[in-house]
């Protein structure tokens, strides 16, 4: 019995080993080929040190520019969609109704839409209300399609912060709106946290909408401008693709230790409810 319990737990170690090293060995490639002179597609040991790469790509049309669109189109959509699911949440998880599990399957059916299939029609709707190729109308779809799913998560999250709390502010004269803000929110910290940063990260990978609904070149994030490197350039700059990659990914990894101590830190409920 030992023996098998061995070998499964040996075969599982193997496993994730296997799938350890698939994600790895992308994630050496960049790091190592951003400061590699003669990049390839081979994960190897740097010929040599240099910084070039980054230098190359530090200027205003490859990178800054792009990456302030893309701070500005997650960021904005990232807060609309945050406030716009806590506020739908709140109801769906405090008030009882017939009508809340048809919403709530409503929702999960959304999620599960490709957004290729809804483009060609929203593409064509942009440009009837005078969207197409505007920051805030891209902003506005990108929370869109990121409702659905935050809804759910948000109200999961906010099934666990007990009503007794905000029974006693509407005791003491607080609107719903107050307790919400003042006391669900702030209770939940780390489910706040999950849905900011999963939308976040999703936005800010997202290729196809912002190079369907964006037209001028000025207002392209990184994620449509790092397709760059791979078409009108000629042959692929692979030390420069990688040192991109980096810059690229700076944002996300920052936003995750920003919040990471709040991912796991649990919910401050204490004593709360207690005595």
């Amino acid at each position: 019995m030992s023996r098998k319990r061995t070998s499964r737990r040996l075969a599982a170690d193997v496993s994730l080993l296997v799938v350890a090293v698939a994600f790895a060995l992308p994630l050496a490639w960049v790091v190592l080929s951003s400061v590699d002179p003669h990049a390839d597609l081979r994960v190897k040991t740097p010929d040599g040190f240099t910084l070039g790469n980054f230098d190359a790509i530090l200027t205003p049309d490859i990178t800054y520019t792009p990456l302030l669109n893309s701070l500005i189109l997650c960021g904005g959509a990232t807060a609309l969609t945050v406030a716009c699911a806590a506020l739908a949440a709140y109801p769906l998880s405090r008030f009882r109704s017939r009508l809340n599990r048809p919403f709530l399957l409503s929702v999960l059916f959304a999620t599960s839409l490709p957004i290729t299939a809804i483009m060609v029609p929203v593409y064509a709707l942009f440009v009837r209300v005078n969207l197409i190729d505007t920051l805030q109308g891209t902003i506005l779809f990108f929370a869109a399609s990121q409702l659905p799913f935050a809804i759910w998560l948000m109200k999961n999250f906010m099934d666990g912060v007990p009503k007794e709390l905000e029974e006693a502010a509407w005791t003491d004269g607080a609107s719903s709106l107050q307790s919400l803000v003042r006391i669900v929110l702030p209770l939940m910290g780390p489910g706040l946290a999950v849905v900011t940063v999963f939308s976040f990260v999703m936005m800010w990978g997202n290729f196809f909408v912002p190079f369907m609904l964006l037209l001028t070149p000025d207002q392209m994030p990184a994620s449509v401008s790092i397709n760059d490197f791979f078409g009108n350039r000629g042959m692929v700059a692979y030390g420069q693709l990688a040192a991109f990659s980096v810059i690229y990914s700076t944002p996300v990894i920052l936003l995750y230790v920003l919040v990471a101590r709040r991912l796991g830190g649990g919910f401050a409920l204490g004593g709360a409810v207690k005595g």
